[in-house]
């Protein structure tokens, strides 16, 4: 753990494609930030379909947080999403099976989609969220002492190798087995926890 941090006060939950706040993982970590840290600022929104519409809602709403004592976690495309608002804010990250490379991968989902935990909500998956996918890719990640990810060997979704290619330098628990979804969360949370030293 670095010491020489602050403490996080503000933590920032992104979900993945498809998913909602109402994600286990999600629900997992509210939880827990609300019974063991309630005086940190916990955010778990439900992000547009738009890449770019979610990050200008992102970064607009946290523009007033203390960028040395905040946090992200994200799961899947979410994991994407927190890349590029650490790499914008110079905040921790948390990655959890993080998308990778999502302008590609998604592109085959173009059209209509349903939401993964009410499958009555539909959304509209546009061709040119592909291009916003694009435009919110970095480079190499500035620090990755910055960033600690958990993946799965076993993720059925994304490969194992190209997420911990992404970040060379960070903190990965590379996990044999698993899946996407990473059901064992509960046994991998205490680990997070640690990494984003909570007030």
């Amino acid at each position: 753990m670095d010491f020489s941090r602050p403490r996080t006060t503000h933590l920032l939950y992104l979900h993945g494609f498809r998913s909602s706040p109402k994600s286990i993982k999600a629900r997992m970590m509210a939880e827990r930030v609300a019974s063991q840290h309630p005086q940190v600022h916990w955010w778990c929104p439900q992000l547009p379909p738009s890449p770019r519409e979610a990050m200008e809602q992102v970064i607009g709403r946290i523009a007033d947080w203390p960028q040395d004592r905040m946090a992200v976690v994200g799961s899947s495309l979410g994991g994407f999403y927190a890349t590029h608002v650490a790499e914008t804010t110079g905040c921790k990250a948390v990655l959890l099976n993080p998308a990778v490379n999502p302008a590609r991968d998604l592109a085959r989902y173009i059209g209509e989609q349903t939401s993964w935990h009410n499958p009555d909500e539909r959304f509209y998956f546009q061709p040119h969220f592909v291009d916003e996918l694009r435009a919110l890719e970095h480079g190499p990640v500035q620090d990755p002492s910055r960033y600690f990810a958990v993946i799965t060997k076993g993720d059925e979704v994304l490969d194992w190798r190209e997420m911990t290619g992404r970040y060379p330098g960070a903190s990965i628990r590379l996990l044999d087995g698993g899946d996407h979804a990473i059901s064992d969360f509960s046994l991998h949370i205490d680990a997070v926890l640690e990494f984003l030293a909570l007030a």
